[in-house]
């Protein structure tokens, strides 16, 4: 007989994370329904939990940090990743593919554009640095070598498609975690504006924390929404094991 789980549910849609706890309640379980990593992290604090579902992009602490916690919490917790994003995709094959590498200092244009001819067109380059100048003085670094470029320093500065076209690289100097560089990149990418990228990332600590975690993620699992919640009840006695 199936025996009945404790399954953290992590959404910060409200509905969505609703919806989803009272199908697992349905099925005789028990849900607990949060909105924020913050509040996951908290409940894994005081519960060990047979199963979690994460949404991966939500404000504040997004689901793979809170992912990082909750392993240092309770490290054979299992946690499965939900996302209808891409940035996860996008981080998993740049890994699989070997295009995501790290540049080290001192940078010169010959390593920049070799780096960036090894990764090709829509690779990226993490350059773990926090050094607020970094951006800038790479920036000036392609442009005196010949070649041109688009620094993004906010959401704000997010080339357009004219800009796209004129352009052979983009710089994100966001002063944000490696996961919010994906995330801006990633929503480019889906509108069609792809070119090769250095995303620059506070500190090489945090670049390999979020890599590791990614990597994680991709041997617990991540589901891609929308998915179909009667065909992952028949699968959590699977998931749970």
């Amino acid at each position: 007989m199936p025996r009945n789980l404790h399954i953290l549910v992590v959404d910060d849609d409200e509905d969505n994370a609703q919806s989803l706890g009272e199908l697992f309640e349905l099925e005789g379980h028990r849900a607990t329904v949060v909105h924020s990593g913050t509040a996951a992290i908290a409940a894994f604090r005081t519960t060990a939990f047979d199963l979690a579902f994460m949404d991966v992009m939500m404000p504040g602490k997004n689901g793979v940090d809170s992912f990082l916690e909750i392993r240092n919490l309770r490290p054979h917790a299992k946690v499965y990743m939900m996302t209808g994003f891409s940035v996860e995709q996008l981080l998993r094959q740049a890994m699989n593919n070997g295009a995501l590498g790290v540049m080290s200092k001192p940078l010169d244009a010959r390593k920049v554009w070799r780096a960036l001819d090894e990764v090709g067109h829509d690779g990226i380059v993490v350059l773990a640095d926090d050094d607020p100048n970094s951006g800038p003085q790479l920036e000036r670094m392609i442009v005196s070598a010949g070649h041109t470029c688009q620094l993004v320093r906010s959401r704000k500065e997010l080339p357009s498609a004219e800009q796209m076209a004129t352009t052979n690289l983009l710089i994100f100097d966001m002063k944000s975690t490696l996961l919010q560089g994906f995330e801006v990149y990633s929503a480019l990418r889906e509108g069609g504006r792809v070119l090769p990228a250095i995303i620059i990332t506070a500190s090489g600590r945090q670049y390999r924390d979020t890599v590791a975690a990614v990597r994680d993620v991709a041997v617990t699992g991540i589901l891609t929404k929308p998915f179909d919640p009667l065909a992952l009840l028949d699968q959590l006695e699977h998931l749970a094991a």
